[in-house]
């Protein structure tokens, strides 16, 4: 048997143990000490503002992968403390903070960013994030892998830069956005009926007929989807919505006070410019890609419609494609099924550099 002697500071018992001591513990336990490691907090020139991102991995020569998180707006960064720490044994992982979500948006002043809340500069902004990862690490190529919102990003990278990939990676893959809503509608009324739910039942009816054609959903209307949807699961698996992971930011070494309290501020920014329009987009048009892809896909996410994701991915001709299926998952599988997905990471998206000699020695 260990015998650890625990120095009596280290009790947490105390009345006035708060965020910052509870942050403290989370920052020292996931520190980067390996010899070769690269453990980075800065902002970077990207597309004419000052972008925030979080660089961390055990080894500064693994292959890079940047993560594009979803929302729009929904970051990633402030919660990677939980699902990301084994990645970065095997890649130097990039979080980024997009123009108009958390960190980034609190850098800028929101009045001169507005304008530019557009997908075409959410595409360049992406384009040139990996352009300066390519150049900072001297890679030729690097992974991406785009969560919702980010796989929109990451789907357009892969078309536009299949030279500066390894693999685009898809978690909560968006295909035909106005068909997705629409499923999820038809779904949660599905539920909200075996529940005999009839304030759920009657607020989605109300709806009808949503998402109809093409045409851009109000956000009251998507809200009040959302809200049933996430309430039966369809976020996030046998859950009631994304409360979990939403209270998580606040345990987020990369996150000060002021970021905490200005992250859903800067969400709602993020939504008003580009929810509406980017759950327009269908995606269905591309048909082939010059990148290996990697589909990893929740068997019960309903929020962005893994079955239509699966079936876009079926017609899909690339030089390699792999559709992982996560069976106790929704739409955020890697903070549902961290484990699947760094075994996923390592041992079918990985190879593909160490063929290439992206690794170390």
């Amino acid at each position: 048997m260990a015998v650890v002697s625990v120095p009596a500071s280290a009790s947490p018992a105390s009345s006035t143990f708060g965020r910052g001591d509870a942050v403290r513990i989370v920052a020292d336990m996931r520190r980067v000490v390996a010899d070769n490691g690269v453990e980075r907090l800065e902002k970077v020139r990207i597309g004419g503002i000052d972008q925030w991102v979080s660089i961390r991995g055990n080894d500064r020569r693994n292959p890079v992968l940047l993560m594009l998180h979803g929302g729009p707006g929904w970051v990633a960064m402030p919660t990677s403390w939980y699902f990301q720490r084994g990645w970065e044994e095997y890649f130097t992982v990039v979080q980024w903070d997009q123009r108009g979500a958390g960190k980034t948006y609190g850098a800028n002043d929101p009045k001169v960013i507005a304008p530019t809340m557009t997908r075409p500069r959410m595409v360049a902004d992406a384009e040139e994030m990996v352009a300066w990862l390519r150049t900072e690490f001297g890679k030729d190529r690097i992974f991406v892998l785009g969560h919702s919102w980010g796989s929109y990003l990451g789907l357009e990278l892969a078309q536009r830069r299949p030279e500066w990939l390894h693999a685009y990676i898809g978690i909560g893959q968006i295909t035909n956005g106005p068909e997705s809503e629409r499923r999820g509608w038809a779904w949660t009324l599905e539920q909200a009926r075996r529940d005999g739910n009839a304030e759920a039942e009657a607020e989605l009816l109300a709806l009808a007929p949503y998402a109809s054609g093409h045409a851009p959903v109000a956000l009251a209307d998507l809200f009040k989807q959302r809200k049933w949807l996430n309430y039966y699961g369809g976020m996030v698996h046998n859950r009631k919505g994304g409360d979990a992971e939403a209270a998580a930011i606040t345990l987020s070494p990369e996150y000060t006070d002021a970021d905490v309290a200005g992250v859903w501020k800067a969400n709602d920014f993020s939504t008003q410019y580009l929810l509406s329009d980017v759950l327009t987009v269908d995606m269905g048009a591309v048909r082939q890609l010059r990148t290996p892809v990697f589909l990893l896909l929740g068997r019960h996410d309903h929020n962005v419609s893994s079955a239509l994701g699966a079936t876009w991915f079926q017609a899909l001709q690339a030089p390699r494609k792999e559709l992982v299926w996560f069976e106790q998952s929704a739409h955020e599988v890697m903070i549902e099924e961290p484990g699947k997905t760094l075994l996923t990471l390592v041992r079918d998206v990985r190879p593909i550099a160490e063929r290439a000699g992206d690794v170390p020695p």
